[in-house]
């Protein structure tokens, strides 16, 4: 047995890439998904590269910005 596995990657408890704010709270986290172009995505990780974040950072402070009553 060559002890790979298929699966989902955002399904294991081994994501050892969380944000401060995950670490911070005790807040549950729930995905959104939507569909995009294909030229909006692209033209959208190309602004999140250039700016040194990815695109789930840039839609976090995106949304954080917004006024909402959280």
């Amino acid at each position: 047995m060559s002890g790979l596995s298929a699966g989902r990657p955002s399904r294991t408890g081994s994501n050892t890439a969380k944000t401060l704010s995950i670490l911070a709270g005790d807040e549950k986290l729930e995905r959104v998904n939507f569909e995009l172009e294909a030229a909006k995505k692209r033209a959208l990780k190309a602004y999140a590269a250039s700016n040194g974040k990815t695109i789930k950072e840039l839609l976090t402070d995106y949304i954080d910005q917004l006024p909402l009553d959280v």
